[in-house]
């Protein structure tokens, strides 16, 4: 069998209907949160993980062992409003799963917004996994994202004009160009965040103000 052949198997067997399991169990363990917007977790598409077991560095094919080495084949996303959230759901995740990395990814430079975010590297939980799946067919990690709306769409948006294969690179305009969206969605994440963070303390202080009728008269 190819590679290809391998894969599909995993993919239709094991890792679609993985996937669809840690999906409702991130909606169970984040169910106390109310700023998400979406949970989503998938198995990597067959092209997908063809195209990343193909990858060179330096000429040199990068993975030796795809299916062994490529840690994505599951990946979850959980996107959220503010980017005050991203601590908050980063301790419940770590509260209930293993870590293996984390990383908060930042740009290269000030120019780009895109990869803001955490992003773990996780061991797969036991519960999600059938027992009638073949245990070979598992894989030990998964891949979680959890970035605010904005960042989510700016960079979704930049890999598929900037990063398709075959695609011809960039013009310097167009490079600047997309700067220019990535300073405007920095700013509304930073915007929203400052109004929420506001908002909030402003109905804290609201809810321990004295009531004037329970004041003294002199």
């Amino acid at each position: 069998m190819t590679l290809a052949d391998d894969y599909q198997d995993r993919f239709v067997t094991a890792l679609s209907p993985i996937a669809e399991a840690l999906e409702q169990q991130l909606r169970s363990y984040l169910s106390e949160e109310s700023h998400i917007d979406r949970i989503s977790a998938r198995a990597k598409s067959v092209d997908r993980f063809l195209s990343k077991a193909e990858k060179l560095v330096d000429g040199v094919v990068k993975y030796s062992d795809p299916l062994n080495q490529i840690q994505d084949q599951v990946g979850a996303r959980v996107i959220t409003f503010y980017v005050s959230d991203i601590e908050t759901i980063s301790k419940v995740i770590e509260n209930y799963y293993r870590l293996v990395e984390t990383r908060t990814i930042v740009p290269d430079s000030e120019w780009e917004f895109g990869y803001f975010g955490k992003h773990y590297i996780l061991l797969l939980p036991r519960d999600v996994i059938d027992p009638g799946i073949d245990q070979n067919l598992v894989p030990e990690f998964f891949e979680l994202q959890v970035k605010t709306l904005f960042q989510h769409a700016w960079s979704e948006a930049n890999h598929d004009l900037g990063y398709k294969p075959g695609a011809a690179p960039l013009t310097a305009d167009e490079k600047r160009r997309l700067a220019f969206t990535a300073a405007q969605a920095w700013g509304a994440d930073r915007v929203f965040d400052e109004l929420y963070q506001g908002r909030a303390r402003l109905a804290t202080s609201d809810t321990n103000e004295p009531d004037s009728r329970l004041r003294s008269v002199v």
